[in-house]
């Protein structure tokens, strides 16, 4: 299973990342989607054109193109009524529970675009690779998942940036929160 911030299927569009970073954009290759933290910027650029407030009439809104249900699943209507009229910020806040729970596969052609899979976990502040190995029973616990991240992560597996998606391995459990 490929490193969540691995760009090996959007080759040269994507530079190496630095520890916890988004891959760089090379700017000679690809337009800059990177208006919103990595990866949303570039998942909406991908669903959307980068429109948060798209409404094209498929059934599904905003920057993400969240389907109505997905959306209320995720406790977006806390935000506003429909995703397009909901902030980027908001938007955010409500995707960064989808990758934990469906994985990557919620947005197929985006995760395939930037060498997204499987499902993961966004960093909050105070999480660490133990706590986060903890939290989603992984199989093998803080080693299996840092092995599984060590390019993500860097060296320091309990120095966790803020934003950071490590992969969950298949076999986690599906809480946290």
């Amino acid at each position: 299973m490929p490193h969540l911030l691995a760009a090996a299927l959007a080759a040269p569009a994507l530079l190496a990342p630095e520890h916890g970073q988004a891959p760089r954009a090379d700017p000679a290759e690809t337009p800059d989607c990177r208006s919103a933290p990595w990866p949303w910027g570039c998942v909406a650029d991908c669903e959307s054109d980068g429109r948060w407030n798209a409404d094209t009439g498929n059934g599904c809104y905003g920057g993400l193109q969240f389907a109505p249900a997905t959306r209320r699943e995720f406790g977006g209507e806390r935000y506003a009524p429909s995703a397009h009229l909901a902030t980027a910020e908001e938007q955010i806040a409500v995707g960064r529970d989808v990758p934990r729970v469906r994985g990557w596969e919620a947005w197929p052609s985006c995760a395939q675009r930037y060498g997204q899979a499987g499902r993961a976990h966004t960093v909050e502040p105070a999480d660490t690779l133990t706590s986060v190995a903890a939290r989603f029973r992984v199989p093998g616990g803080v080693d299996a998942l840092y092995r599984l991240n060590e390019e993500t992560v860097g060296p320091g597996p309990d120095r966790l940036a803020v934003g950071v998606l490590p992969a969950l391995p298949p076999g986690s459990g599906r809480t946290g929160g």
